[in-house]
């Protein structure tokens, strides 16, 4: 600790994110700084407390690596990135599917949309001039709620067509009344006017808009001068919003390759999937299954169905798991069991020949999932055509009754299928689970 100490004190004095490694050199935690040297000598002093989750990785540290960053928007960037790809053991936050926001300006239509997304590979989105990710999604809101009273763009989700008769009768919105929207909606301003305006505020996100702020902070200084704390106040926040658009990276750089890839098209992913499990028909329909519990307790499973790599949800299914304890305060945490339970109760009448299969199964989970799957089909005397199971840290298929996995390229159409369609039987039985914990927490 002594060693690791006098090494992190020597580091540069700049923004970064530092890796923690244990004996074996593998990464166990990532973490970003706005300074490095404090930050990272803060878990080797001999006082340090760093909670019941990240005292015990202090035993299990051996060595740290870090790397320098332009800021901190850029330490919160690459740390988001390594913990996605690395998941280190004691990384509780930025573990999930969540991405940083987008700001997109559209072009394919008559009078442009300004407005924040989180999915620029949104095949709606073509052409569309996209800015970020950004770090801030709190000041980036309000940044674009700031620059809506200058360049008076719209925010909506209307189909405005500027040879529409109907425009002229349309009422607009309260954004209309507040002077902070020029209202194409209702005609109120020319196509050619309108793309002015919207040009206007694209070349003001590509510069360094120190002329607005200088007039901000000149107004600012005034207001507090005259005493009109409240209005400075404000001003400042606004000031802050603003400068925090330089808090940005560019798609370019594939910070976020899972959103930013480009559109998936559903025929060529089939058609790779059906190579990848060596199918001799294609691929029409497949079913996901997932489980969701809390510490096994209100245990759920969901089903859910994508014919022609589209979700076709008439056909999602979603069960109360009755094979595992579901009372309050948690059960028996089983997924095996749970599986083994959903894969019977749904494929049943399809194992008796009273309905059909989809093309392929699968399971979300690994090589355990993957089993207690089959061992329900087992019981069953028609069998399914393809049973695969998908494991998310490793993002390996299994595939029955083959001894090892398929790693596939990240940018494989068939590969990002599977995680389209395991991902949305994660969010449905997630929702179910929700559903019955706040049910039971009122109940209580």
């Amino acid at each position: 600790m002594a060693a690791l100490l006098i090494k992190a004190r020597g580091l540069p004095r700049v923004p970064g994110v530092y890796l923690m490694k244990d004996q074996k050199g593998a990464v166990i935690y990532v973490g970003k700084a706005a300074n490095l040297p404090d930050r990272v000598s803060s878990y080797f002093v001999p006082s340090a407390d760093l909670g019941f989750k990240k005292d015990p990785m202090l035993d299990r540290v051996c060595d740290f690596d870090t790397l320098e960053c332009e800021g901190e928007w850029e330490a919160l960037l690459t740390e988001n990135r390594l913990i996605k790809d690395l998941k280190p053991r004691f990384n509780v936050r930025l573990v999930d599917d969540k991405t940083f926001p987008y700001l997109v300006v559209t072009q394919r239509e008559d009078f442009p949309r300004v407005f924040v997304t989180r999915n620029p590979s949104d095949p709606e989105l073509k052409g569309a001039k996209i800015f970020g990710p950004f770090t801030n999604a709190g000041a980036l809101r309000d940044a674009i709620q700031i620059l809506q009273r200058v360049f008076k763009f719209r925010t909506c989700k209307l189909d405005i067509i500027e040879s529409d008769e109907k425009n002229k009768y349309f009422r607009p919105c309260l954004l209309h009344a507040i002077n902070q929207c020029t209202a194409p909606c209702a005609a109120k301003i020319g196509k050619e006017a309108y793309g002015a305006d919207v040009e206007r505020f694209v070349r003001f996100l590509g510069t360094k808009r120190s002329v607005m702020l200088r007039e901000m902070e000149s107004e600012m200084q005034q207001a507090a001068a005259e005493t009109r704390f409240e209005r400075a106040a404000v001003l400042r926040d606004q000031i802050k919003a603003i400068q925090k658009l330089d808090e940005r990276a560019s798609k370019s750089d594939g910070w976020q390759p899972e959103t930013e890839i480009s559109y998936l098209d559903p025929e060529k992913a089939l058609a790779s999937l059906q190579r990848t499990l060596k199918m001799e028909d294609s691929i029409r329909c497949v079913e996901a299954i997932d489980i969701a519990h809390l510490m096994g307790g209100e245990t759920v499973g969901s089903k859910v169905c994508f014919v022609d790599g589209r979700p076709f949800k008439n056909e999602y299914r979603r069960y109360k798991i009755a094979t595992v304890n579901n009372l309050a305060g948690g059960g028996t945490n089983d997924d095996y069991s749970s599986i083994r339970e959903v894969v019977s109760r749904r494929y049943r009448e399809a194992g008796g020949g009273h309905e059909l299969y989809p093309d392929v199964i699968l399971i979300d989970g690994g090589l355990g999932q993957l089993h207690a799957a089959l061992e329900a089909f087992d019981q069953l005397d028609v069998k399914p055509p393809m049973v695969i199971s998908l494991a998310k840290k490793e993002e390996l298929i299994y595939i029955q009754r083959e001894s090892e996995p398929v790693r596939l390229g990240r940018e494989n159409p068939g590969l990002r299928l599977c995680q389209a369609i395991r991902d949305e039987a994660h969010r449905f039985a997630q929702s179910y689970h929700h559903i019955l914990r706040r049910k039971k927490t009122l109940e209580e």
